[in-house]
């Protein structure tokens, strides 16, 4: 993304509903600066192709769409193939994907799903812990539910038709270019599909080496995560209403962990079977986190803050003046709606003018850099808040 000048990240733009849509006010987000974070170990090595058949297109002719993987078979071997560790440890090959997985499907969210459990996977742990009472730093009880709610970590994927619609090789770089466009669309079959099933595309490509992952086609068929998809042609561009029990909840956003943990409105009653056994004392009322990027730490508008509104696919106002000189022109561009829109396919405005919780064109990113004063999450991620959070629940940036 292009770098703007300082004055950019005192500014704001406008999103734009399409329709009848409300107008939403945001900062522009495509300025980005590397945040200390830690490194990440270095990739495992690949399997030789030949371990790894490739997956055979089905007999019979492929639904359109196709919103589900098919499950693989357990003769998919283990990528990368390592031995297992004990149950109460950091797990690491198939297990790591198995655990990943379960986190994510349980809205413990640990980032990009790579078979590589750093610091949002960790923390992501820690937060299964406090839920369910358990130590923070036990790995034994968290590996135990994987393993009996994720039997197969790795399916096999169809290319959906609809990647007709929502990748576009062609789309340009410059913002004027992209203004006339219909869509912010994916560049790739490739990203679609990585996005699709929580994860990146060297990941899909260690999964695939027999494959030209940049060089997919519909019904072509792939191995991933058997993650559930993000469908992103679900999407119709909603505007979220509040919802008497979502508006009562509240969220913190901890800029210092890279985490948004979302809370019931009050702590939700603890029902043992036995009052005289000893209980281990649970936080129930968190209920979902999410791995953020939060804006360079002097934009960072702390405080209590209100949600407004929640709209998908958002069009972003780009006004370059307004950059600048701090002056609305009348020669703004807008950024139209779509995975690759730099505040992603969500938007969540905030009553402090210019601040929301949105999504992202770069997942991988996500804790690794930073914007101006608002909050990303990956899409995947993003699209799950309309079921946690509505219009009138409170966040707390701190």
């Amino acid at each position: 993304m292009r770098h703007l000048s300082a004055f950019f990240l005192l500014s704001s733009a406008i999103l734009f509903a399409q329709d009848d849509r409300p107008v939403l006010r945001a900062q522009p987000l495509d300025f980005e600066e590397p945040a200390t974070a830690p490194p990440l170990p270095a990739p495992a090595p690949v399997p030789p192709p030949e371990e790894i058949p490739e997956a055979a297109p089905p007999e019979i002719p492929v639904p359109n769409p196709v919103a589900t993987p098919i499950l693989a078979s357990p003769g998919i071997p283990a990528i990368p193939a390592v031995e297992t560790p004990a149950i109460d440890q950091k797990p690491i090959g198939d297990d790591a994907v198995r655990l990943q997985i379960f986190l994510d499907q349980s809205n413990f969210g640990p980032g990009v799903i790579d078979g590589r459990i750093g610091q949002f996977s960790e923390l992501a742990v820690k937060a299964y812990n406090e839920v369910n009472g358990h130590p923070t730093g036990d790995w034994e009880a968290v590996n135990t539910a994987a393993r009996k709610a994720i039997p197969n970590p790795f399916a096999t994927a169809v290319i959906p038709e609809e990647v007709k619609k929502w990748v576009n090789p062609n789309l340009p770089y410059k913002k004027a270019q992209q203004a006339n466009r219909k869509m912010m669309s994916y560049r790739s079959n490739a990203e679609f599909m990585s996005e699709r099933y929580h994860t990146d595309i060297p990941y899909l490509a260690l999964l695939n080496p027999t494959k030209k992952i940049y060089n997919l086609s519909p019904r072509d068929t792939i191995v991933v995560p058997n993650v559930e998809a993000f469908l992103i042609e679900n999407l119709t561009g909603a505007v979220f209403k509040e919802e008497e029990a979502l508006s009562q909840r509240h969220a913190v956003v901890d800029t210092k962990m890279h985490q948004v943990r979302v809370y019931e409105a009050t702590l939700r009653a603890l029902v043992v079977a036995d009052p005289e056994a000893p209980t281990s004392v649970a936080n129930r009322s968190l209920i979902a986190v999410f791995p953020i990027t939060p804006g360079k730490p002097q934009f960072i508008r702390y405080g209590k803050w209100e949600m407004r509104n929640a709209v998908e696919l958002p069009v972003w106002r780009y006004d370059q003046q307004l950059l600048d000189t701090g002056k609305r022109s009348n020669n703004a561009l807008n950024i139209p709606g779509g995975p690759n829109n730099p505040v992603g396919v969500l938007w969540c405005g905030l009553s402090k003018p210019g601040i929301g919780l949105h999504g992202t064109s770069d997942p991988e990113t996500i804790g690794r850099s930073r914007s101006s004063g608002c909050i990303r999450l990956a899409n995947w991620d993003i699209v799950r808040i309309p079921k946690l959070l509505r219009p009138g629940a409170s966040v707390e940036i701190r």
